[in-house]
């Protein structure tokens, strides 16, 4: 095995573990407005009685740009596959479909990888769904709050 191979393992180790999160997070971020990317950082898990937890962040298509070019561009990140760009990235969020899909970039230490999820075992609308449910059981208050803005 090689590094580029290790590294592909975890990461889709990482996204099959965290699919639930990771479709959750997308599709609370798309009824926000539009569509976008979710960015997931690794470089620093919060550790709790669940395990760990990452930083993610829902970047909307009409910041997307500006967001990229300052990440991106930065001396310390380098994004992996370089034939995958800021036009290349962009025109996925542009033409993914949020209903079934979703554009996910993770850093892990100063690398950046570009991930079009297609194809999921669970869409998007579907993890919130089983996020929301899970969260009624223990936070009832807070999934009430969530339906009235989403409302």
């Amino acid at each position: 095995m090689n590094k580029d191979s290790d590294l592909m393992d975890w990461q889709q180790e990482f996204i099959a573990t965290n699919l639930l999160a990771i479709g959750y997070n997308a599709w609370a971020g798309y009824l926000g407005g539009e569509r976008g990317a979710l960015i997931c950082s690794t470089n620093s898990p919060a550790v709790g009685v669940t395990g760990e937890s990452f930083q993610t962040y829902f970047i909307r298509r009409s910041r997307l740009a500006a967001f990229l070019n300052a990440w991106l561009v930065a001396p310390d990140t380098v994004i992996l596959r370089h034939h995958f760009m800021n036009a290349h990235i962009l025109e996925a969020v542009d033409s993914y479909n949020p209903m079934t899909e979703l554009v996910f970039l993770m850093e892990s230490f100063n690398q950046v990888t570009f991930f079009y999820l297609k194809n999921l075992p669970i869409s998007p609308p579907q993890c919130y769904e089983q996020v929301c449910k899970t969260w009624e059981e223990f936070q009832p208050a807070i999934c009430a709050l969530q339906k009235n803005v989403v409302s």
